[in-house]
């Protein structure tokens, strides 16, 4: 009769240890591209804060379409930014993709300094959402428009 101690030792030598592996840049914005929620974490002073946001990839920019609120404010004092994508398959299956980059706020009014970048950010959110900033837009409280420059891209992805 064999003993716990064997038992949990064979059943150790049988599971598979999950593997990892570094995603090219190309993969890391297929992920980016795949997915449209993240998390956005920022800072100011001593104090690190992690908000979840609905975006879209375009080009090597982040769009962001959010409320006016802490978040908008702490980023204002400082625009360095992480954001990160995740997709779980399984408890060792899963793919995570961080970007490092500033944020830029893109005005809400047309008439601003730099209409032409309202408007693609606008086209671009409502791949997402097409009646954003319309009449009919779900969450007329997110006025806020802003986009992350993809300054630097990293990715790993396990599985078992």
């Amino acid at each position: 009769m064999q003993s716990t101690n064997d038992t949990l030792a064979e059943r150790r030598r049988t599971l598979r240890t999950p593997t990892f592996r570094e995603l090219s840049h190309e993969e890391c914005l297929d992920v980016l591209r795949r997915n449209h929620y993240g998390r956005i974490a920022f800072t100011l002073h001593d104090r690190v804060d992690v908000e979840p946001v609905h975006y879209v990839l375009d080009g090597q920019w982040i769009y962001i379409r959010t409320s006016q609120g802490t978040k908008v404010t702490t980023i204002r004092h400082g625009p360095w930014v992480a954001f990160e994508v995740d997709e779980v398959h399984g408890p060792f299956e899963r793919t995570s993709v961080v970007a490092k980059g500033t944020v830029y706020f893109i005005s809400g009014v047309r008439t601003a300094d730099d209409p032409a970048a309202y408007t693609h950010a606008v086209e671009v959110l409502r791949r997402l959402m097409p009646d954003a900033l319309t009449p009919n837009d779900p969450v007329p409280s997110r006025s806020v428009l802003l986009r992350i420059s993809l300054n630097e891209v990293h990715g790993r992805a396990s599985q078992p």
